[in-house]
């Protein structure tokens, strides 16, 4: 009888240990985040430097052009279900950085602003600029990462990503503000 006292709870704080040690995978839709952050920053800051599109051709306008391109372009469908991330906010969101990057696009070939791995702006020399220049890029910078912020969140929950996630999301946006710096 006295063995039986100690399996018992050997055996329960075996079965609760094994319970303690199950972990949640959240799932983090990365490729789909990526797609979207292209999207959007190529809408802010137009389309990024080597992607001119290829002079007209006659082949153009002839039928098995056309055949090609409705059996090789992704549908309209298709193509929302991937980006189609959008609602009033963000729109707004995009609409005010669009017309702030005309007044940064400077600052950037300068060299006084730099965009950081985490998806954020930053000052990285203010040299040569005097306090009212400064003062004024301190509070574009500012702006900047305000409605980035509010933008990467708005991406999260439109995607149903969790907001403690919204840190991963600015680190793959921050990819697409660079490339297109380049």
């Amino acid at each position: 009888m006295r063995s039986w006292k100690i399996t018992v709870p050997a055996i329960t704080l075996i079965a609760f240990g094994a319970f303690a040690c199950v972990t949640i995978n959240i799932y983090f839709p990365a490729e789909k985040v990526e797609s979207v952050a292209g999207e959007i920053v190529k809408d802010i800051r137009g389309a990024k430097p080597g992607n001119e599109t290829l002079p007209e051709t006659k082949e153009k306008d002839s039928f098995l052009h056309q055949i090609r391109v409705a059996l090789l372009t992704p549908s309209d469908a298709w193509a929302q279900d991937v980006t189609g991330v959008s609602n009033p906010t963000i729109r707004a969101l995009k609409s005010r950085m669009k017309s702030r990057y005309s007044r940064m696009k400077s600052y950037y070939q300068k060299g006084t602003l730099k965009e950081g791995n985490n998806g954020y702006v930053s000052i990285a020399n203010t040299k040569g600029l005097g306090l009212k220049e400064k003062r004024d890029l301190r509070a574009l910078v500012d702006a900047e990462n305000r409605d980035r912020r509010k933008l990467y969140e708005e991406v999260a929950k439109a995607l149903k990503i969790d907001l403690s996630q919204v840190n991963k999301v600015a680190e793959i946006f921050a990819k697409e503000w660079q490339r297109t710096l380049k």
